[in-house]
């Protein structure tokens, strides 16, 4: 019956998608293909777009009930593939996919850039105290856990002792790693004032990049049979019989998705 609505509607659309640049929609899955660099870093694009952040109450009722028309067969006609794009696109920028629930808007992939830069303008400025060093990498911590627990897999609640010993973990691998290393940077006599100055604009690298993976404990991080793909947006999608033969059997499932990662 669901798949009877479904070509219903793309039959109407079909006259007015005809002269359409967008491929053909399909509910849930990416507008472009994953099998090319350029299609995937065009959908990384469209899933960091900053501009979702400005979409009105009334713009995201409008197109969840586009949607909701597609699925049961009941789109009135004209619609185009364009406009169904792009209602799913503002749809998963500011909705939890398990909770249908309004991530706020700070912890949206689609607000990493925006929010997450005075942070990244913050960890390189240079001749940093011990208390602004602490500060920037706490808060980057912090910023960079709450994206990932907004943005978990809630199909498979987590306990938040979890979430918060993850949490702790980056904070404190962080800060350790930051301050140590401007410590032996300042106590470094072999090196000119300049040279101390270039070294220290590199130090929050190394201490963000460890950090992260305790940060991942508040996150998804295993395949999930049926998933959708654009659940998060470091997921991907393989199907069984491309992984190890232990991995595959574990499952029935014809495909799975998985954590890219960064």
């Amino acid at each position: 019956m669901a798949d009877t609505a479904t070509t219903a509607s793309v039959a109407a659309a079909s006259a007015a998608n005809a002269s359409s640049d967008a491929p053909p929609f399909q509910l849930g899955k990416p507008r472009f293909q994953q099998t090319s660099f350029y299609g995937r870093f065009r959908h990384f694009l469209d899933i960091i777009d900053p501009r979702t952040l400005f979409v009105t109450e009334r713009r995201l009722r409008e197109a969840v009930q586009l949607l909701e028309d597609y699925k049961h067969g009941t789109l009135r006609p004209g619609v185009t593939n364009e406009q169904l794009w792009s209602a799913q696109k503002i749809k998963q920028a500011i909705l939890h996919p398990d909770t249908n629930e309004k991530i706020f808007m700070p912890f949206r992939m689609s607000g990493y850039i925006p929010f997450g830069t005075p942070i990244v303008v913050g960890l390189l400025l240079p001749n940093q105290t011990l208390a602004s060093t602490v500060f920037w990498q706490w808060l980057n911590q912090s910023h960079n856990a709450c994206v990932n627990y907004a943005n978990r897999n809630a199909t498979k609640p987590s306990p938040v002792s979890k979430f918060i010993q993850g949490y702790l973990g980056a904070v404190i691998s962080a800060v350790s790693i930051a301050v140590g290393l401007n410590v032996l940077v300042q106590k470094a006599n072999k090196f000119t004032p300049a040279t101390r100055l270039l070294i220290q604009r590199f130090v929050p690298f190394p201490a963000v990049g460890p950090a992260g993976d305790g940060a991942d404990a508040s996150g998804p991080a295993h395949a999930h049979p049926g998933a959708t793909p654009d659940r998060h947006v470091h997921a991907g999608e393989i199907e069984t019989s491309q992984l190890e033969p232990e991995i595959a059997q574990a499952t029935s499932s014809r495909t799975v998705v998985y954590n890219k990662g960064l």
